[in-house]
């Protein structure tokens, strides 16, 4: 965003953090809390469905990928190097196959690639619409060719996710539209549209995870919490 107001209170790495809790909870209800009875008792009912801790915690890690794709497009338009940049996401997409392979299948091949390959491809979709917005004929074979790619690699969010970090580019100087268009994008609707809350509080400044070890580590917690996630049920 180019301008903030009094209510954009929030960093960019206000959103990584909370992107980042909200992923936490999320695999670890998907994957620890799930196998507790008390994270299966139901407190509240609404509208004939019944509510459980593990169904909010599964709520609100929807909050994580709107969010993580928000800063991949912030991530592009703002980078100094975006050649480094797209390698960083190639790099980490690749260390997080093993841990994502052991957590979802138990072993070292999973049929399903991790979210990283989806936010790569979106960003390889920002840089082609940069790159070839002069030529009608490359921009769409490329954006076509990350499509099907997106479509076969089976990654986490698929096709969908590829084409949703494009339409936050495309409507970013419309948040109230990307927030309609972007809710109707993503599964559970609704509770993936709770994104764009904090999403429209961002400030536009980048706040305290700043240099190349901070931004290192953010890109590490993808992998190394998939890899303790997986530990975890086999040391307890």
């Amino acid at each position: 965003m180019e301008t903030s107001h009094s209510w954009q209170i929030l960093s960019g790495s206000a959103l990584k953090v909370l992107a980042m809790v909200s992923m936490l909870v999320d695999h670890l209800a998907m994957f620890v809390w799930s196998r507790l009875p008390a994270f299966q008792e139901v407190l509240f009912t609404v509208r004939s469905h019944d509510i459980t801790p593990y169904m909010l915690c599964r709520m609100f890690g929807r909050l994580a990928f709107p969010i993580f794709a928000f800063l991949i497009v912030e991530g592009f338009l703002h980078t100094r190097d975006r050649r480094r940049y797209g390698i960083s996401l190639l790099v980490f997409a690749f260390l997080s196959e093993i841990p994502w392979n052991l957590v979802w299948g138990g072993s070292l091949f999973f049929p399903k690639q991790n979210v990283m390959f989806t936010l790569l491809l979106g960003y390889l979709g920002l840089c082609a619409l940069e790159r070839f917005k002069d030529d009608a004929r490359y921009l769409w074979g490329s954006l076509i060719g990350l499509f099907v790619i997106a479509f076969f690699l089976r990654a986490d969010y698929g096709f969908t996710g590829y084409a949703f970090i494009l339409m936050l580019y495309a409507l970013r100087r419309w948040p109230p539209v990307q927030a309609v268009v972007g809710c109707a994008m993503l599964p559970m609707r609704w509770v993936a549209g709770l994104a764009f809350i904090p999403i429209n509080l961002y400030n536009g400044k980048r706040g305290f995870i700043q240099g190349p070890v901070g931004k290192y580590l953010f890109y590490a917690f993808y992998p190394v919490h998939l890899f303790l996630i997986w530990l975890l049920p086999l040391v307890f």
